[in-house]
């Protein structure tokens, strides 16, 4: 019985020809290529008047014998063992392989291709099989089955059928399948490759199959491969990409998930875009890590695991031990867990859709396959290392995350769960709690300003704060010590004020320092007491208002129990509720940009200064931008009344008392500095007038203190005579019986008391150049029972003579008499005189 084998042999050839006439053999491949079967590789050389050619042949050989394989196989080799000579010709073989073909036809097959669907039949090896064309049923489409050790499928020659799939909206009529995956991967590849542009509809059918394929079909790395590589061109396209971010994140994911065929770890890698994905053993895990390095475009990105980062690493991701906790049971027949790291190179992918935002990194993003549950509130932080596509030294960076149920569910950038840990032009590095996609945002709403404003701004801030701080204490110090000074309530409310600027601008002065110790508990301590003063400077000014709409608009029958001390409740003791619900609520709000907590870093990367304040915007926003919005509002408010108020009292006063236009201007100063109206330039601070106003900010803010001082000490009558008395020597040394003397010729004599049990008549106070002026019109003991109290109005009301809010005598229980508050415009016009003349 005959045996019918096929066998595949190679071999080495080496073929000598004694060449008679050289010049008939210029070329010696020529010479070779005329005999030899099949050349793969050739050599030539020539030995004195001999050309030796070296060949290597592959060829098929059909056997019909009698005999077993291993006896054919010998009588093969013997025969091509034997040397070939003619002459001029020497044909010797060596390294010959022998090797029986078991496959000898190709299955029936169906392939997808952009002109339809062709089903091939079963054919023998070194046959043609032939279809028609679906569109064109009159020409065919040939395809080889080639005879070899694994015999397959050629590709189709579809020359004469015309396209089926002309478009990317045509692909709607193709149906997935799992053995037609791959040949529709190609399909798509083919028509994105002449479209640099997708339309919305164009999007949704392409991603809508890459779904399918990811769902269907099982994800080779070939096939990965090849849904990554369509991914990285759509992210190249020129195509509005923000409506689909969050499907392509999945796709991407899910091709990293379902993959099969590799050993412990793969890697993927197109231009755009690439995944990684490492099986892990619970409890051999300790840490790992996924860094990309990439030139500056995202292109071309290389892949390392486990490998701490170099200068040319654009993305860098270190996964705690405390994350073997989170992954997936691995039972009997399940795989192991798997963790899977993401790169993309195309910002454009994560279109923020608020202003003034913009992504300054390339994104890196971790998972856990089949997690037990979602990854978050880790014990121990994930580190995040992304270098900025352009070196920041202007704007504020924010650490953040993609939110996937953000924006309608079309996904956004959040920054829960993520704080900034260090940063520089060139890096920042984020730590977070939770595993996704990472990346960092930069805040340029704001209009860009060069380091030299900068410093310039700052050289004005810490020297302003320094001025302010000196003349401030001076302030305090002169109305605590000298007790005249700070019997009304305006001068009071002053001290408080004074004092609460001058924690502020100590505690500006030295937060640089504090958070330079590199221990957070401080810097939390130190932000905490910079927000606190500042709230308190803002109320105190607030009170002011409070003070001053009092004397002016509720001028009768007006009467506070423990006046003052209310005010100090409310100045100190709301601040202080506000500071300890914020550390209460979020104690991480507080903090340093660029706080450090002595772990080990990327110190040659990263590099910068501290400072210590909040760092969460919600509660910035509310507990520093509302409380001074409301605040101001009512101080401006206040202000507007005093502006009428004053206006009306200008009208009726005789035309000879009327104070020119230097002595207002100098009142509205006064007002709009003890106000704290200057703070509201720091609401326009933004468009091109940004620096213009930052530097008004800075300038006018940083030396509030200086002010208070010129306007209630240095130009205040009383405060330079208590001076004169207590400070000065010689003649410039005054005594206190004239001072005296001067204030009780300057006053109105009060009508002496008849009825000595009946209240006190309260008198007509002028008020001089500030707020705590109070000239009295009675002798010593009528102001004690009396114990009237001056509206803090500064310099503005300069001239004015206005009535005084009262308190309730000591022991009566009776109001005070409302004799003398009524007087008629005559009666204030002659005390406008009088003031005048003084």
């Amino acid at each position: 019985m005959h045996s019918n084998f096929m066998y595949v042999i190679s071999y080495m050839t080496y073929v000598y020809i004694c060449c008679l006439k050289v010049s008939y053999f210029k070329n010696a491949s020529i010479c070779c290529m005329c005999f030899l079967c099949q050349s793969i590789t050739l050599r030539a050389s020539r030995i004195n008047s001999v050309t030796v050619c070296r060949e290597r042949c592959v060829f098929q050989v059909q056997v019909m014998s009698l005999s077993g394989t291993q006896e054919m196989e010998e009588q093969i080799r013997h025969l091509l063992l034997m040397p070939y000579n003619n002459g001029s010709i020497t044909i010797a073989t060596e390294d010959i392989k022998i090797s029986r073909i078991l496959i000898l036809q190709c299955n029936a097959e169906s392939h997808q291709t952009r002109k339809g669907l062709f089903e091939w039949p079963a054919t023998a090896g070194g046959k043609h099989a032939s279809q028609p064309c679906p569109k064109s049923p009159h020409h065919y489409a040939t395809r080889q089955c080639k005879l070899c050790l694994r015999t397959h499928w050629m590709d189709p020659d579809l020359e004469d059928c015309p396209l089926v799939v002309e478009t990317i909206p045509d692909l709607d009529h193709v149906i997935v399948t799992a053995d037609n995956a791959l040949d529709i991967v190609e399909m798509i590849e083919r028509l994105l490759s002449n479209h640099s542009t997708l339309s919305y509809k164009e999007l949704v059918t392409v991603l809508n199959k890459l779904e399918d394929i990811a769902d269907l079909s099982v994800v080779t790395p070939n096939l990965g491969q090849a849904l990554i590589n369509i991914i990285s061109d759509i992210l190249e396209s020129d195509s509005n990409l923000l409506p689909f971010t969050n499907t392509i994140l999945n796709i991407t994911e899910a091709v990293g998930d379902r993959m099969v065929g590799y050993d412990s770890s793969s890697t993927l890698v197109a231009s755009a875009v690439a995944i990684s994905v490492v099986d892990v053993v619970p409890g051999q895990f300790s840490s790992l890590t996924f860094g990309v390095s990439s030139d500056r475009t995202g292109t071309k990105p290389e892949i390392f695991i486990n490998r701490y980062p170099f200068n040319s690493t654009v993305a860098f991701i270190s996964l705690p031990s405390a994350l073997q906790h989170s992954f997936p049971q691995n039972g009997l027949n399940q795989s192991p867990p798997r963790v899977q790291f993401q790169f993309y190179g195309i910002p454009l992918l994560f279109k923020s859709s608020q202003k003034g935002q913009t992504l300054n990194t390339f994104v890196v993003s971790a998972s856990v396959t089949n997690a037990t549950s979602p990854i978050k509130d880790l014990d121990e932080d994930v580190k995040v290392m992304l270098r900025h596509l352009i070196p920041n030294t202007l704007y504020k960076v924010q650490c953040v995350y993609w939110n996937f149920n953000k924006n309608n569910g079309q996904g956004g950038w959040d920054d829960h769960g993520c704080r900034k840990y260090n940063s520089n032009s060139d890096y920042t590095t984020c730590l977070c709690d939770h595993l996704t996609h990472f990346g960092v945002l930069l805040d340029v709403s704001r209009t860009q300003m060069d380091p030299a404003n900068e410093e310039i701004l700052t050289i004005i801030t810490y020297v302003g704060c320094g001025v302010s701080s000196l003349f401030l204490g001076i302030t305090v110090l002169t109305y605590t010590v000298f007790e005249k000074l700070r019997r009304d309530y305006p001068s009071q409310i002053l001290i408080n004020l004074s004092l609460a600027l001058l924690c502020l601008n100590l505690v500006v002065l030295v937060n640089s320092w504090l958070s330079s110790w590199g221990l957070y508990a401080l810097c939390v301590a130190a932000a905490s007491t910079l927000h606190y003063f500042l709230l308190a400077s803002f109320t105190w000014m607030g009170l002011e208002a409070v003070n001053m709409y009092f004397a002016l608009v509720k001028v009768f029958n007006v009467y506070v129990p423990s006046y003052i001390l209310k005010f100090c409740a409310v100045g100190w003791g709301l601040p202080l509720m506000v500071c300890i619900l914020v550390l209460i609520i979020n104690r991480e709000a507080y903090g340093s940009l660029l706080y450090t907590d002595g772990q080990p870093s990327f110190e040659s990367l990263d590099n910068s200064n501290n400072f210590c304040w909040l760092q969460d915007n919600v509660t910035f926003y509310v507990s520093v931008v509302a409380y001074a919005v409301l605040i101001f509002l009512f101080n401006i408010g206040v202000f507007v009344v005093v502006l009428i108020q004053i206006r009306h009292m200008r009208v009726n006063s005789p035309a000879g008392t009327r104070s020119g236009l230097m002595h207002d201007l100098k009142g509205i100063a006064s007002l709009t500095l003890l106000l704290g109206l200057t703070w509201t330039v720091g609401f326009f601070t933004f468009g091109p007038a940004r620096v213009v106003m930052l530097y008004l900010f800075s300038g006018l803010n940083s030396l509030q203190g200086l002010f208070i001082f010129l306007f209630h000490c240095l130009m205040k009558e009383n405060v330079r005579k208590q001076w004169r008395i207590h400070l000065c020597f010689g003649r410039f040394r005054l005594d206190e019986y004239s001072e005296w003397s001067n204030s009780a010729s300057a006053g109105v004599m009060a009508k002496p008391r008849l009825n000595p049990p009946r209240a006190s008549v309260p008198s007509v106070h002028s008020v001089k150049s500030s707020s705590t002026e109070s000239t009295s019109a009675s002798s010593d003991s009528s102001q004690r029972d009396s114990s009237c109290k001056r509206p803090n109005l500064g310099l503005f009301v300069n001239s004015l003579a206005l009535p005084r809010a009262q308190r309730r005598p000591s022991g009566t229980g009776a109001l005070p008499s409302q004799r003398g508050l009524n007087q008629a415009p005559g009666r204030r016009n002659h005390l406008l005189d009088q003031q005048e003349e003084r």
